[in-house]
């Protein structure tokens, strides 16, 4: 199984270059592909804080459009759930004293619970998880 996460997902949306590879990598992938509800959380936290932030009704319209884009997007992909068995990983990844933000760890708890691959550009901070496979296919392969 490869987790995406959110800036794997944030690529592949916007059709970058970077993106781009992604989304080839993925079509020759042979492997389940997935995201994280941590993930969607994320997204619509910001998406969310940007319309409060706008007084003006009107231009309040485009925000929201892109927020029914975003819940478009999710809704074509399987999302994996927060769950105790992920709450369990999270707490032992807590005890070990990894010191990486608490989405992120939510997110490597996820991928630990499944077995599965994280696919991300942030390869310091995941590194820092016991056990927890992690790759960038944002670059293309060599």
């Amino acid at each position: 199984m490869l987790i995406l996460d959110t800036d794997h997902l944030v690529e592949f949306d916007r059709g970058s270059d970077a993106g781009e590879v992604l989304r080839q990598r993925l079509e020759n992938a042979d492997e389940e592909i997935t995201t994280t509800i941590i993930s969607a959380e994320e997204q619509f936290r910001g998406w969310l804080a940007q319309i409060h932030r706008i007084r003006d009704p009107h231009q309040q319209v485009v925000a929201y459009e892109r927020l029914q884009r975003r819940i478009e997007f999710y809704a074509a992909w399987e999302v994996l759930p927060w769950t105790q068995k992920a709450a369990d990983v999270l707490v032992n990844l807590r005890r070990q004293g990894i010191r990486i933000g608490t989405m992120d760890l939510k997110i490597a708890a996820i991928v630990l619970s499944h077995r599965a691959t994280l696919l991300s550009r942030n390869m310091v901070d995941f590194a820092q998880a016991p056990g927890l496979s992690v790759e960038d296919w944002t670059l293309p392969e060599s």
